[in-house]
């Protein structure tokens, strides 16, 4: 099937758009007058609709020309960016990376990376997901991610997982000031923790059994999607639990919440990156070769 509407059409449509008479777009396409004129009478005989109307020396378009205007320019993006992606697919950089951030990392992480990156490779398109608990290693195991940063310990196994260590973090058990355990002699016992509703982040996972972890409650349970909505509950007075030391220093300084002392300690737990090894992608390797520089991470 052959259809009227070509890309050189949508260009010179375009340009008429931009500049406001055919006249302009011939000398912003380098082109004859003539030439633009034909396109344009062909379009519209082929279609069978008017594009432009004449206003004085201007060149106006139709509300049939506005609707083909409006979507031809889509085309023509779209165009341009498979154009990129071609390009850029052969000399070896993913047109598209997908990178995954656990919600005990806040995203400031891998925002300086991506604007690093920028600098380097400006077209291609960055793709971020939050995931929680056993959702981050699912997004590489599956492809939903290219990229998982912030994975915790007893990671899935996989054989053709790759997980590095990025930094430790320290997990405080903190409460608001309001809340009953506040006033509790420390350190606190599991058995009087335990009758307490604890606040939990909701596993991301969408193929596997959920994950849960530093859970000791009788009680049921609050569930939220984030990290951060982990923080305003345990802020509201809504149940207890353990949160990233990282991720509350305002929290804490402003003592919106307390941190308290627990029978037997909770060690740091390592944070890692993940990928998969056969992914042999340039800017795969680009960002886990910085990741993995000696430098501490962010939030």
């Amino acid at each position: 099937m052959k259809y009227p509407i070509t890309l050189d059409a949508l260009e010179v449509l375009d340009a008429i758009a931009r500049k406001g008479s055919f006249a302009a777009a011939a000398q912003d396409l380098f082109r004859v007058p003539s030439a633009i004129s034909y396109t344009v009478q062909k379009l519209e005989q082929d279609l069978d609709v008017l594009l432009f109307r004449k206003e004085g020396r201007k060149a106006v378009l139709t509300e049939a020309g506005k609707v083909l205007l409006e979507q031809g320019r889509a085309i023509l993006e779209a165009t341009e960016r498979l154009a990129v992606a071609a390009k850029t697919t052969h000399s070896g950089w993913e047109p598209v990376f997908n990178i995954a951030v656990d919600s005990i990392l806040s995203f400031d992480v891998v925002y300086p990376l991506i604007a690093q990156f920028y600098e380097v490779q400006p077209d291609i398109e960055i793709n971020l997901y939050e995931e929680v608990l056993g959702g981050a290693i699912e997004a590489i195991t599956t492809g939903r991610a290219d990229l998982v940063i912030g994975v915790g310990e007893q990671p899935m196994q996989h054989p053709d997982l790759a997980i590095r260590t990025l930094r430790h973090i320290e997990w405080l058990f903190v409460v608001a000031p309001g809340h009953p355990l506040a006033q509790a002699p420390q350190p606190l016992s599991r058995q009087l923790v335990e009758q307490h509703r604890f606040v939990v982040v909701r596993d991301s996972s969408r193929y596997q059994a959920p994950q849960s972890r530093r859970l000791c409650s009788k009680r049921p349970v609050l569930s939220v999607p984030t990290i951060n909505e982990k923080i305003r509950a345990q802020c509201a007075g809504l149940g207890v639990g353990f949160l990233p030391a990282h991720r509350i220093q305002d929290e804490l300084g402003q003592g919106r919440l307390l941190p308290l002392e627990l029978e037997g300690s909770v060690p740091p737990e390592a944070i890692n990156a993940g990928w998969k090894k056969s992914n042999r992608g340039k800017v795969l390797h680009w960002f886990i070769k910085e990741l993995l520089q000696p430098q501490p991470i962010g939030h």
